[in-house]
């Protein structure tokens, strides 16, 4: 049995002879093939060469062929800044600019870098038969954000057909990339629709559920298979992103995997998941990525589970702990060994004396990192809109827990979820971005106006 076939196996809730593993390589590509995750976005060859390493090191059954959630938005106006270690960052929304949205097109197949994408999945397809390629998509929400920006949340109440007339649209893009992906080789169509994570489940099934369902009811009748992912602390919307109907739904670390096991499980729809993404995969050692895979791989079961991270892979993730994750699941020796070995690395939180400042509100938020991470960025942006008003009475810090240091003051701040803001050490914000009022309400309650 192949990669792709057992792949295919899972999605139909089949028996399969290994529990399959699919690592997210985005622009850690760039890494093994040397190049910064810009020179890499931008080129066929570079990411045909980073995801043909990828093959080679990590033995993976089923790879995604680019992650980057801005190809759509880019197309459609929004500017970006791009990074040497992450994906491009949305800086621009064109309809909160003055752009009608019956202004907007559908893009073709040659605008953009669909062309670099599609050539790259071509060859791709050619070169591994046997490998399950992923094509990633823009969930609509989250295109629908990038082209509104934060005033989307408001919209769903105070202008909610409007909203709905968007995601039309949003929904129309991701169809016809899907078809595009799809043709060029995809076997599975992945929806990426992280910000989901920031709305309640009637609003998820009022704007996102109808429009989410007709992607994967075309992916469905192309007869091939969709994923639906989503991270951050989305465990309240679970249930009804498998109400969908997807193939498959994927999680990060912030939604416990026995839970989705069970959901999965009780309405036969495949789930995948959720390797520590920052604080395993990228700081940990050997020995820690070795027990990470074996406690997914024994609590995710041997009915429709897919191991794989929480989301795309930082870049300079060390090959080493990705190629003990892939050693796990392909040798059952080796994970009984692993179950046998004590944890031996640890943290410490750090030490905040003197991170206070007397006369001034600390806010500290904690992300993944802003520049690659939407829902961190969106936080990130909010907070220091509303702080801008204070004269500098206010100092905001954020702490990306792709450091040490920063998941030392998680630790420190008790923090379990990003984004999560806290303000003078206490969680006010956790995984959902507050409005510009609820951010200065906060303050001020601090400051004891």
């Amino acid at each position: 049995m192949n990669g792709l076939e057992r792949i295919e196996k899972v999605f139909r809730m089949e028996e399969v002879d290994r529990i399959p593993w699919v690592p997210f390589v985005g622009v850690h590509g760039g890494k093994l093939v040397g190049v910064d995750a810009e020179e890499y976005l931008k080129s066929a060859d570079r990411v045909v060469d980073g995801i043909s390493k990828a093959v080679e090191l990590y033995q993976p059954d089923g790879i995604p062929v680019v992650f980057d959630l801005q190809i759509e938005a880019e197309i459609l106006g929004c500017k970006l800044v791009w990074s040497k270690e992450n994906p491009p960052a949305v800086v621009s929304h064109p309809l909160a600019d003055g752009v009608e949205l019956s202004s907007l097109s559908l893009p073709e197949k040659s605008d953009g870098r669909f062309p670099i994408v599609l050539e790259a999945t071509r060859e791709l397809r050619e070169k591994y038969p046997d490998v399950a390629l992923y094509g990633l998509i823009t969930g609509p929400f989250t295109l629908a954000l990038h082209l509104l920006g934060t005033e989307i949340f408001m919209k769903l109440f105070e202008d909610p057909d409007y909203v709905n007339e968007l995601m039309d649209f949003c929904t129309q893009v991701g169809i016809k990339h899907s078809e595009m992906l799809l043709d060029a080789g995809c076997d599975v169509i992945a929806v990426v629709d992280p910000m989901t994570s920031q709305i309640d489940p009637m609003s998820f099934e009022t704007f996102v559920s109808p429009y989410v369902s007709q992607i994967f009811d075309f992916v469905r009748a192309k007869k091939k298979y969709s994923s639906f992912f989503v991270c951050g602390h989305a465990q309240q919307n679970i249930e009804v992103m498998f109400d969908c109907r997807p193939d498959n739904i994927s999680i990060d670390e912030n939604i416990p995997l026995d839970y989705v096991k069970e959901i999965a499980l009780k309405k036969g729809i495949s789930f995948g998941g959720n390797l520590k993404l920052t604080s395993v995969l990228l700081l940990g050692n050997e020995l820690d990525s070795k027990k990470e895979a074996v406690d997914c791989l024994d609590l995710g079961g041997t009915k429709g589970f897919i191991l794989a991270p929480g989301c795309d892979l930082p870049m300079d993730t060390p090959i080493a702990n990705l190629q003990a994750v892939s050693e796990q699941v392909h040798n059952e020796y080796a994970r009984q060994v692993t179950r046998e070995m004590e944890h031996v690395s640890s943290l410490e939180p750090l030490n905040l004396e003197g991170h206070w400042v007397e006369g001034k509100v600390i806010v500290d938020i904690i992300t993944l990192d802003s520049a690659s991470c939407a829902p961190c960025q969106y936080m990130v942006e909010a907070v220091r809109k509303a702080a801008s008003g204070f004269a500098g009475n206010v100092e905001v810090n954020e702490h990306k827990i792709k450091d040490v240091d920063g998941i030392r003051m998680m630790m420190a701040l008790g923090v379990q979820n990003v984004p999560t803001t806290c303000i003078n050490g206490k969680a006010e914000f956790i995984s959902q971005i507050p409005r510009k009022s609820e951010i200065v309400k906060a303050i001020k309650n601090v400051m004891g106006r």
